[in-house]
């Protein structure tokens, strides 16, 4: 008896060339734009509110789709752990902190320190993942870039005010609980559906989501503006269903460490938004600490 295309763990041949190249280059557009359409979100919706109805908007999409994304892509049902370990670590934690820390931090401020994430991976993948470790000379991109993150500490971070620099250390939280949850996709989820771990991830990461919003904030006196309406749809069915559903794809394709490289370009592109559109100072030390920690991340891609 043939196994269905949904629990088989034969897929179809892996993409190249374009079939790469256009998904990243989609999600390097979309996820620039994310951070400031957040920050301008949170003028209007409580942080882990506004979160919890991105992704809940996100999760009831995901599940029309994925039905016949998972028929089309092949792969086995994701198992409970797995699932867990999406919805939590690269869903409710990480853009849990994400959404709190932007009621402070700038738009561009926060994708620069979200461009650590990289970093993280690479450091995880070389004690997890045997086909990704690093050489010598790549460890010593890391002190180049945490380098720029001291200085955006000792600068931006500090002129922002007193609590910036907690929520600082706090938000660096954020890629590294996404960081550890790529990890162990891409070790343990090399033969799932991507499109029902993301269908799974997104449902867990709402709920972990409303948890904490109904904790901490007084959801009953939320008034949705068409403008809140919009940013939340606009970031569940592209900042989430479109970009997270390319991610996870291309994940199963390329390395951990080569996907993450994406925050080469959004950081610089969501700097550039955050400064243009969102009226964010764009300072000297900003400049010079983005361009530090995305040096840092070319070193950890040379190999000695």
């Amino acid at each position: 008896m043939s196994p269905s295309p949904r629990n088989s763990l034969v897929v179809a041949s892996a993409p190249r060339g374009w079939a790469l190249a256009v998904p990243f280059a989609i999600l390097c557009l979309i996820w620039s734009s994310t951070w400031l359409v957040i920050k301008e979100s949170l003028g209007a919706l409580p942080a882990f509110s506004a979160a919890a109805m991105r992704f809940s908007v996100a999760a009831v999409v995901f599940t029309l789709l994925a039905p016949a994304l998972s028929r089309r892509e092949g792969g086995a049902t994701p198992g409970a752990a797995l699932s867990l370990v999406m919805g939590l670590l690269n869903f409710g934690i990480s853009y849990g902190i994400v959404y709190w820390g932007e009621q402070i931090l700038p738009s561009g401020l926060a994708s620069v320190l979200w461009a650590t994430f990289p970093l993280m991976v690479a450091l995880l993948g070389h004690f997890t993942l045997p086909a990704e470790r690093l050489a010598p000379r790549q460890w010593i991109g890391f002190v180049v870039a945490f380098s720029g993150i001291i200085l955006l500490f000792v600068k931006d971070l500090a002129a922002i005010g007193p609590e910036a620099r907690f929520v600082g250390l706090v938000f660096l939280l954020s890629p590294f609980s996404a960081a550890i949850g790529q990890v162990v996709v891409k070790r343990y989820a090399a033969q799932v559906s991507s499109a029902l771990l993301n269908r799974n991830g997104m449902w867990i990461g709402a709920a972990s989501l409303w948890s904490v919003a109904l904790w901490r904030e007084d959801v009953t006196a939320i008034v949705l503006t068409s403008g809140g309406a919009a940013s939340i749809l606009y970031l569940a069915l592209f900042g989430t269903v479109t970009t997270f559903g390319l991610y996870y794809w291309l994940l199963r394709h390329t390395t951990a460490n080569g996907m993450s490289l994406i925050a080469y370009i959004t950081p610089v592109a969501a700097v550039f938004l955050g400064s243009w559109l969102g009226d964010e100072a764009l300072t000297s030390s900003l400049a010079i600490g983005a361009s530090l920690v995305l040096a840092g991340l070319t070193l950890t891609k040379l190999r000695a």
